[in-house]
């Protein structure tokens, strides 16, 4: 009890202990479109969800990855998932391989 008083009064709530049980959040499989390999990966933004994550292809053996990244918020994980996929597939369709071009 004491050890809790302490922390409330020199600001330390437990935040710390409350962040290292907070549920990591699961993985998402990879998507196969084309040949290309889409992996949403949510970017926590103030409550809500980034759209963003990796396309991934194996071009001449080697594994070629690009990050996609978008301004586009949504408030539930799984949206953010679904809108990732559907801009990544878009995506592709207008850059394919170039898209790993530097």
């Amino acid at each position: 009890m004491m050890k809790r008083l302490l922390a409330g009064l020199l600001g330390n709530s437990g935040g710390q202990e409350r962040s290292a049980n907070k549920k990591k959040q699961p993985e998402v499989d990879p998507i196969d479109y084309k040949g290309f390999l889409i992996t949403p990966d949510p970017q926590d933004a103030n409550g809500q969800y980034r759209v963003s994550g990796w396309i991934r292809k194996s071009v001449a053996g080697e594994m070629k990855e690009h990050r996609f990244e978008r301004s586009d918020t949504v408030p539930d994980r799984d949206g953010c998932n679904e809108l990732m996929v559907r801009k990544a597939e878009r995506f592709i369709e207008d850059h394919g391989e170039r898209m790993f071009e530097r």
